[in-house]
């Protein structure tokens, strides 16, 4: 594994050679401190950063390559992950506003926008990695990131949430509510949803890693919010999709862009090698996720807790 960590010699960026350093003990990694120096006076700082973050991956046990660079910052860590292939990369960065579209310095969006590899955001001052909060599409989207995902809890020792949030069912259906908070019936069941977190787990109970899983019902960014400010989780994994553009790019969307902007811990923003859905693909989803209100004829094969809780109602609505 290798993990490439960028680095203007801010102590932002020291953060971040901390965290790398963890992560790399944890997965038996190797790193590149990557400095760029904008201007030439900057050449003696960028290079007493990089012996100092040296120093500290050496004391961790951690192999690393000092390399330097002139020029755009954004434009040589592209360069650096085309010409050499990275499992990682690492950068630091500070909020620049509460909230809203740009509270993330643009330096940073364009790096997770342009390259190849996951990208760790590491924000504030972390201490450690015991609480890892993966935010699950339920249909496979990050599972690239699980190997990942797992060598970091497994060295450090980190319990996994898996999270999901599904659509809130109209409140007629007060059983269907319940049944699928149930994370017991979900993953037992046949659903879409059930046998991908299913094949999650396994693949982190597989590395020995503690696991549970969280659902909520709701908005899905609300829920993620409040999930995070509830708990306390040091790192906080989503996803992005590659464009379907004539040029190469990810995308941030809504979710993700908003998770990097308001988490006060470190955001891995893991990659999906297929195009974003479209507009009609989503929206054919919650349609379909909806089309029990049609009163549907359920067969043995389709005999799940969610079809058992609508044949259990139809008495009731009978009457009305």
């Amino acid at each position: 594994m290798r993990i490439l960590v960028c680095t203007d010699g801010s102590e932002q960026a020291e953060r971040a050679i901390r965290m790398a350093g963890e992560i790399a003990a944890s997965a038996q990694a190797a790193v590149t401190l990557f400095g760029i120096k904008e201007t030439a006076g900057e050449t003696e700082m960028i290079l007493t950063a990089l012996r100092r973050g040296q120093q500290l991956l050496e004391a961790r046990k951690v192999p690393a390559e000092l390399v330097t660079k002139a020029g755009d910052p954004i434009a040589e860590i592209v360069r650096r992950t085309e010409e050499s292939s990275y499992d990682l990369v690492v950068i630091g960065a500070l909020h620049k506003g509460r909230y809203g579209p740009f509270s993330m310095s643009a330096k940073a969006y364009k790096i997770i926008k342009l390259i190849k590899p996951p990208v760790l955001i590491v924000v504030g001052n972390p201490s450690g990695i015991k609480r890892i909060l993966v935010c699950s599409g339920g249909r496979g989207y990050i599972e690239s990131a699980f190997e990942l995902i797992g060598k970091v809890a497994q060295g450090s020792g980190a319990l996994v949430s898996l999270f999901h949030v599904m659509p809130e069912p109209p409140a007629i259906y007060s059983k269907l509510r319940k049944l699928e908070l149930d994370s017991n019936l979900v993953l037992n069941s046949n659903s879409e949803l059930g046998r991908n977190l299913r094949r999650e787990k396994q693949l982190l109970d597989a590395l020995g890693v503690q696991t549970d899983i969280r659902l909520r019902q709701g908005f899905v960014l609300d829920e993620i919010v409040r999930e995070i400010q509830r708990e306390p989780y040091d790192l906080v994994v989503a996803g992005s999709s590659l464009s379907t553009g004539p040029l190469r790019t990810y995308v941030l969307g809504d979710v993700t862009r908003e998770i990097v902007n308001r988490a006060e811990c470190s955001v891995l923003v893991a990659r999906n090698a297929a195009a974003p859905r479209s507009l009609r693909e989503i929206l054919g989803e919650i349609l379909h996720g909806f089309s029990f209100t049609a009163a549907p004829s359920v067969t043995p094969k389709q005999d799940t807790p969610i079809s058992r809780a609508l044949r259990d109602s139809a008495p009731i609505l009978g009457r009305r």
